[in-house]
């Protein structure tokens, strides 16, 4: 790393209080760049200001929004705009690093409002949006203005390239893989415990295709359970399920990342039957950190992370007869499942923060090269001609 400490700031466009891969993402990085000396700001909206890291600046309360399968909370208008002018006037950074810059949020508001070293952070991977080529014509300057572009996996990059036409340097989100190697197994996720975590209750994570799944497996794995732990309501899932399975499922809500690694060291699979949506996979590299053997949808994210089955069984998306047909060849066969965790398990020393933390450093330092610090824009006009306003004098 550079010798001289950086003063970074780094723009959340979701809400700081709503879990998320983004979230955690920049959450990890900011600690590591925090404990390798330098100083970091992070702007990101927030509904509750109360709890949040004395490094988070509040950006204003976020509003839910429909984008790629799920509900987004996002910050967008002329107040917002206003306040990250300010905490860029106000910062005196030597880089900003904004995530999720091609979506209407903070992260694109701090790309107009800005000039000097920015790098942008690409995480979607989505199909074709209506929406992107709308407003085309105003997102493609912004992304112009950023001196490196990242995406978090191939999908991700595709995702760029095929909406914006641009591309970008392909870093993967980063875990802490020794907190999930030293797991402690725990008799109570033991014996055939089948794991799950993510947001159950929506769509694309794909819950129902273990759900349908169960039936076929229960019948040549009589004692098999699935833990299920993440934010949500379970009552409707549970009154999806067949009344004589739900015995075989429990909720766990959110569980810490103490627990989370105890659960990847004792589940005998961890499954993740996501539809779509996904542009990486983190909880799968977590999964594969804690020892877990893992089953997941073929989604390009998944397939490549997996190495393409090398490092976890891989079945057809939205195929629950598929899934209870790999589920139930590894649960009889224990020397299969340990072989393809322990390689899963090595797999995942490639996500950990000493590598991919020096790999966004390195970006940075490129970005900097001949640039002065971060000051604001002169030229608002893309954002006025957004609102559709004629420019002020």
């Amino acid at each position: 790393m550079l010798n001289r400490s950086l003063k970074v700031g780094i723009v959340c466009p979701y809400s700081w209080d709503t879990p998320g891969g983004v979230q955690n993402h920049i959450r990890d990085l900011t600690e590591f760049l925090i404990k390798a000396g330098h100083d970091v700001s992070v702007l990101a909206p927030a509904i509750d200001e109360s709890n949040l890291p004395d490094y988070v600046v509040n950006a204003g309360k976020p509003i839910s929004i429909p984008y790629n399968g799920a509900v987004a909370r996002v910050l967008f208008g002329p107040v917002a705009f206003a306040r990250v002018r300010q905490w860029i006037a106000q910062g005196d950074f030597d880089l900003l690093h904004l995530h999720e810059p091609a979506i209407p949020s903070i992260s694109l508001l701090a790309c107009w409002a800005a000039d000097g070293p920015m790098v942008g952070t690409f995480h979607a991977a989505a199909k074709r949006q209506k929406i992107i080529f709308a407003i085309g014509p105003i997102l493609e300057p912004a992304i112009e203005k950023l001196s490196a572009r990242i995406a978090v996996s191939e999908a991700a990059r595709l995702t760029l390239t095929d909406h914006l036409e641009t591309d970008a340097i392909i870093i993967p989100n980063g875990i802490y893989a020794t907190r999930y190697a030293d797991g402690n197994p725990q008799e109570k996720w033991s014996g055939n415990a089948i794991g799950f975590i993510g947001r159950f209750e929506e769509p694309r994570k794909g819950l129902s295709v273990l759900v349908d799944a169960l039936p076929v497996i229960s019948r040549f794995a009589p004692d098999v359970k699935v833990f299920v732990a993440g934010p949500g309501d379970p009552e409707e899932v549970i009154e999806s399920i067949d009344p004589q399975l739900r015995h075989r499922f429990e909720f766990l809500g959110r569980i810490s990342e103490e627990e989370k690694a105890n659960f990847m060291s004792s589940v005998a699979l961890y499954v993740a039957p996501n539809t779509g949506g996904e542009s990486f996979g983190i909880i799968l590299a977590e999964a594969l950190a804690g020892g877990a053997c893992v089953v997941a949808s073929d989604i390009p994210a998944f397939d490549d992370l997996l190495g393409h089955g090398e490092f976890g069984a891989l079945f057809t998306s939205e195929n629950p007869t598929e899934l209870a047909k790999i589920v139930i060849d590894l649960l009889r066969d224990e020397e299969k499942r340990k072989a393809l965790a322990s390689r899963g398990k090595a797999h995942a020393q490639l996500f950990d923060w000493t590598r991919v933390g020096d790999q966004i450093f390195s970006v940075y330092e490129m970005s900097m090269v001949g640039s002065q610090k971060v000051g604001l824009a002169s030229d608002t006009r893309p954002w006025n001609r957004f609102l559709n306003k004629e420019e002020k004098p």
